[in-house]
């Protein structure tokens, strides 16, 4: 019975201390890697040569568990067949397979010799074989998917819209409701299906997709058998959903305080403006004020518009001057939210007095509608920062500016019978030192599914922590210095993805 020779074997939990020498080995003390569980298999291994590979991994910091189980992360194989392994690893029923790295002894044994878990490569993965379907039937998925957004290629190009749009939908709702499980989890599955190049038709096409769980496959399956899902459905109808939907597109309202007006019995704008008992801050007033303009895309050309207009302001204060457009239009979207820019100069500390400068140039020119400017509070030395936080340290303004018409190409995106001559845009300026440049143009490009994972993947699969601010290697416990974007990608062992891919 093929099931017989995988067989774990169930050994008593590590016996921390045989010899005293022997401690720091088997036991936690020396564990480097966290976040990394092996576990190698026995068969074709054999006994001896596995528990030699056990000690001499443990011995470089690194988890063994002696049982395979859904806390494994690295699964290792020497010579086995890749399909009598897999039928094994299903029998196993283990909840986590997908997500798990099934490795030949080969990634082992890199990572040993470079004394750290080395990035998982094709090369490296043992394939589930799948066998050919019959003629005229649907493609299964070609190639191994990535489990992280930052090892795929993600263009604006959605072949899965269908499944995507419906699952943002549920994260969102999920979002409301402060379950941030599920919601993570939709987001993920949309994810993984957008940067897929063929259009799922049916569920057996997607066994070797990562990040599909029961829930995201049934929501899957709904929509594949009538065309809607009908969880969805009831969601966009639902009354809470479609208040908190409408309180938060306005600018400066979050989900915290659409909960409170909707608990407090208000359900539309005139139901907000109306109340007397309601503060609105600087930013909310200024939300309702330009909504009908805020609320409405930003086309590319307006984005191009804007940057001409920054770009001019910046190079009047100083020459050296570097601006780049971040966001969604770096990712090379027709149409976003609001326009992102980082603004920095090439003298370290001379960008200290950049946004100020900026906004007294456009308070003059008279286009600023709003302005909200934050101070930096970056310092090199509170870092690495262990616990991830949403907003970074550097210095940066949220404005409101004045479009003109006539400085768009081809004309201003307004609504239908709108015939002034400007509108009101969303711009964000944000201000890193140049020595922090690199950092904040990856994270400031996004999406913010590629950030997350990266960050994911730096952490799980590197044993480093990455942010708008910094690069640190855990291991060596020192920060990596990089100029480009490229070189935060190099040092992460990951090959370079253009921003444009960057759609995830």
């Amino acid at each position: 019975d093929h099931r017989e020779m995988f067989r774990a074997p169930v050994v008593p939990r590590a016996r921390k201390r045989s010899r005293p020498a022997d401690a720091t080995v088997s036991g936690r003390e020396g564990v480097k890697f966290e976040d990394v569980r092996l576990y190698l298999v026995e068969r074709k291994m054999g006994r001896s040569r596995r528990s030699f590979l056990t000690q001499l991994a443990r011995s470089k910091g690194f988890i063994v568990e002696d049982v395979l189980s859904d806390d494994i992360t690295h699964v290792v194989s020497e010579d086995n067949q890749a399909s009598s392994l897999w039928k094994w690893l299903r029998e196993c029923a283990l909840k986590n397979l997908p997500d798990m790295h099934v490795l030949d002894v080969g990634w082992f044994t890199d990572s040993m010799r470079e004394g750290r878990p080395v990035a998982v490569e094709t090369r490296h993965l043992i394939q589930e074989t799948v066998p050919t379907p019959p003629e005229g039937s649907a493609p299964t998925a070609q190639a191994v998917v990535s489990q992280y957004a930052c090892q795929r290629r993600t263009t604006t190009e959605n072949n899965n819209k269908i499944f995507t749009d419906a699952f943002e939908v549920l994260a969102e709702s999920y979002e409301f409701n402060e379950i941030e499980g599920p919601c993570l989890a939709f987001r993920r599955a949309a994810s993984v299906l957008k940067s897929l190049s063929w259009a799922v038709q049916c569920l057996e096409a997607t066994r070797n997709v990562p990040c599909l769980g029961e829930h995201t496959k049934a929501v899957m399956e709904e929509i594949l058998r009538y065309g809607r899902s009908f969880e969805v459905e009831k969601i966009l109808s639902d009354e809470r959903y479609r208040t908190l939907k409408l309180f938060t597109s306005v600018f400066g309202v979050g989900p915290k305080t659409a909960d409170k007006w909707y608990r407090g019995g208000l359900r539309s704008f005139s139901d907000v403006l109306g109340d007397r008992g309601i503060r609105l801050n600087r930013m909310q007033q200024s939300g309702f004020l330009h909504y009908g303009d805020i609320s409405r895309a930003v086309s590319k050309a307006e984005a191009r518009a804007l940057r001409n207009i920054i770009d001019e302001a910046v190079h009047a204060i100083t020459p050296d001057a570097v601006l780049a457009l971040t966001g969604g239009f770096r990712r090379g979207k027709e149409f976003g939210h609001d326009v992102d820019f980082i603004v920095t100069t090439p003298e370290l500390g001379k960008e200290k007095n950049l946004l100020p400068s900026i906004i007294k140039r456009l308070t003059k020119q008279r286009i600023l509608l709003y302005c909200d400017y934050q101070a930096s509070t970056f310092d090199m030395s509170k870092l690495p920062s262990y616990r991830f936080e949403a907003m970074d340290h550097f210095a940066k303004c949220f404005l409101i500016m004045r479009l003109e018409g006539s400085q768009v190409e081809g004309g201003l995106h307004l609504a239908e019978g709108d015939s002034r001559g400007w509108r009101a845009v969303r711009v964000d300026l944000v201000a890193p030192p140049m020595d922090r440049y690199a950092f904040a143009l990856l994270g400031w490009s996004g999406s913010r599914q590629f950030e997350r994972d990266l960050r994911r993947f730096a952490r799980l699969e590197r044993n480093m922590l990455l942010d708008n601010h910094a690069l640190y290697d855990k291991t060596k416990k020192e920060f990596l210095a990089a100029t480009t974007e490229r070189d935060i990608f190099a040092h992460l062992g990951l090959e370079y993805i253009e921003p444009w891919q960057r759609n995830a």
